[in-house]
């Protein structure tokens, strides 16, 4: 599915967690590989890592040290969601310096007694929280396991997830993600029954549907994104179930059909867009961020929107590969 070309260009130098992530999850290489040690090595110190480590201030936070979320999606919860996506784990001191300040960020509510992860009972928070410090390595840090906890406990019986965890009320496909994304990153010898039981819940979820189908049609789901942020496209829903081992779903034909449409003629991907992606909905907000202009939202992108992305490619290859295997 991958020509020479294509993969000559994801192994390129320039970009080590790009290059990384080819060799491991797309070509199958093990950890212990000499070239895969030393490309993982590289990481900190070479292209995106390294640009928004540069960023970061030497206290281990970037823009603001008394906000953490805003501005979205530049400050320190958003650059440390990108981080986690390339590669950087808690070896790196930045990072376990990062997560401190992080974990200590303000709620986006009130914060439940003995819950640590940055926004307690704002499940878009917690969720993405929960699968970048699983990815930094802190799959067994009790702040993970209470986000996890609390991702089950709030899980609709029907499978799915509403954005302010309350089950049976407003679940959706752009909420849910979140919470399903946290529980698959988890390591499957980790997970509990009622993990396991919520994984298949959500996983149904989402194929009843068809991985689009809600209400009427979104375009921005349309879209290919990266950084996703809080979002959801349907690159994101083929990329969580079939990693979740749902590649052979006849309910993910239309999905897959979307993917192979969008492929250009030389066999990479596009990034459509950068978020925020729905200007009617921004301009919503328009009085709002002229009485508060820090809080305005503020793009970020790694790839520019309309060219070839190389993280658009990987996703959509891997799971071409996930479906193929």
């Amino acid at each position: 599915m991958t020509s020479k070309s294509v993969l000559a260009w994801l192994l390129q130098d320039n970009q080590p967690s790009i290059r990384y992530r080819t060799l491991t999850e797309l070509l199958g290489r093990s950890q212990n590989d000499s070239e895969v040690r030393e490309t993982r090595a590289r990481i900190p110190g070479v292209g995106w890592a390294a640009e928004i480590l540069a960023e970061r201030n030497p206290a281990g936070w970037w823009v603001s040290g008394e906000n953490h979320f805003r501005p979205r999606y530049v400050s320190t919860y958003w650059k440390m969601l990108v981080l986690a996506d390339l590669g950087l784990t808690r070896d790196l001191p930045a990072i376990r310096e990062s997560v401190e300040v992080w974990t200590r960020t303000k709620p986006v509510q009130r914060r439940e007694p003995g819950k640590h992860l940055p926004g307690f009972l704002h499940l878009c928070v917690v969720g993405m929280s929960a699968r970048a410090m699983i990815q930094f390595g802190y799959a067994d840090d009790p702040r993970v396991r209470e986000g996890l906890e609390w991702i089950v406990k709030t899980a609709d019986p029907r499978g799915g997830w509403a954005c302010m965890g309350t089950p049976g009320k407003g679940r959706n496909i752009d909420s849910s993600w979140k919470a399903l994304g946290a529980l698959a990153a988890f390591p499957r010898s980790k997970r509990t029954a009622s993990m396991q039981r919520c994984i298949e819940r959500g996983a149904e979820f989402y194929l009843e549907r068809e991985l689009h189908r809600q209400g009427t049609r979104y375009d921005p789901w349309y879209r290919f994104h990266y950084p996703v942020h809080y979002y959801y496209d349907v690159l994101v829903g083929l990329d969580l179930l079939t990693s979740l081992g749902y590649g052979d779903d006849p309910r993910l034909k239309f999905a897959l059909e979307l993917l192979m449409k969008k492929r250009r003629s030389d066999g990479r991907w596009r990034m459509d867009a950068v978020h925020p992606d729905n200007p009617e909905g921004e301009a919503r907000y328009e009085r709002w961020y002229r009485q508060h202009p820090e809080s305005r939202p503020r793009p970020f992108a790694l790839e520019k929107a309309g060219a070839p992305s190389k993280l658009v490619t990987l996703r959509a290859l891997l799971v071409l590969e996930r479906v193929n295997s």
